[in-house]
């Protein structure tokens, strides 16, 4: 595909100036020619900022990811600076163009199905016998973990570093302490709060730990468990329970929390206060599930949708 001098000099410039590799001065020339065919008869030389635009929009229609939209870019974005800079042109057309930005993947999620797998499974074990005091109170502590957890969405940091007494108050709200030293109140399932007062129980009951102010003291430096060691000890539940170890993590557990509340009704700005989300930007990774919800309830509401 005849392309004009101005690409041949481009590339002549790129090899002879900034030692451009063979393979970089062909991807150059291929992306280069692929816009001059989307032109048509209009030249590389005379092409204006909506042709560009419009050609990102095509890069988009036929299934280009974002990175390879940006690297089109970028090329052209090289090649007018050049002729702008020879004088082959008086204006730049890419100077106001901005690559596409990158989409943020998707939060690795649990079904509600799952998540009660887990926790089933975790409870189980509290109820089956175990060899020692130290083993029984593993496998109370993995179950009180799991209920505050899904319970409250917390941070795996926060989550580890709860206070004895807030399973020692009567009350369905705990104070949290999250980034930057903000203060929360994230509210208790009767279950995590029964999981608590019994783990605190057997605790005591076994003499263990009886001076610690932590929920779940270790010998560690800390005095609290790790967030490593929680991890660890997940994904060996999540085995146990029939789930891929890969697919199960404290975080992806605080993503459950907030997707299934979404589902279920919850509004996003109630859903970022109980994260502890300073900007709503950030809850915003969850809007897919709202815009599921809204989909199935269009379908399911609307009177055309059910014709």
């Amino acid at each position: 595909m005849a392309t004009g001098f101005d690409l041949e000099t481009f590339l002549e410039m790129l090899a002879a100036e900034r030692g451009a590799a063979e393979n970089t001065l062909a991807g150059y020339r291929r992306d280069l020619e692929d816009f001059s065919g989307f032109l048509g008869r209009k030249t590389l030389a005379a092409a204006q900022p909506e042709d560009i635009s419009a050609y990102l929009s095509d890069l988009t229609r036929r299934g280009f990811a974002e990175t390879s939209q940006a690297r089109r870019l970028s090329a052209l974005k090289q090649f007018y600076k050049f002729l702008y800079s020879e004088g082959s042109r008086e204006d730049d057309p890419t100077r106001t163009l901005s690559a596409p930005k990158k989409r943020s993947p998707l939060p690795k999620v649990l079904s509600v199905d799952e998540v009660d797998r887990l926790i089933e499974t975790a409870k189980a074990e509290t109820e089956r016998p175990q060899k020692s005091a130290a083993a029984r109170l593993r496998v109370q502590r993995m179950y009180t973990l799991i209920e505050v957890l899904y319970a409250t969405g917390l941070r795996v940091s926060e989550l580890v570093a709860l206070p004895v007494t807030a399973a020692l108050r009567d009350a369905r709200l705990i104070e949290i302490k999250g980034k930057g030293g903000k203060e929360r109140l994230v509210p208790l399932s009767h279950a995590a709060q029964a999981a608590m007062k019994d783990y605190v129980g057997l605790r005591a009951a076994e003499g263990a730990y009886e001076n610690s102010p932590w929920l779940f003291p270790s010998h560690g430096e800390s005095g609290h468990l790790s967030r490593q060691h929680f991890a660890r000890d997940l994904k060996d539940l999540a085995v146990r329970a029939g789930l891929a170890a890969a697919k199960v993590s404290p975080h992806v557990l605080r993503h459950a929390f907030a997707s299934h509340l979404l589902q279920n009704g919850a509004d996003l700005r109630v859903v970022q206060q109980l994260l502890g989300h300073a900007d709503i930007s950030t809850t915003q990774i969850y809007t897919h599930v709202l815009d599921e919800r809204l989909r199935e309830l269009v379908e399911s509401t609307h009177p055309l949708a059910r014709k």
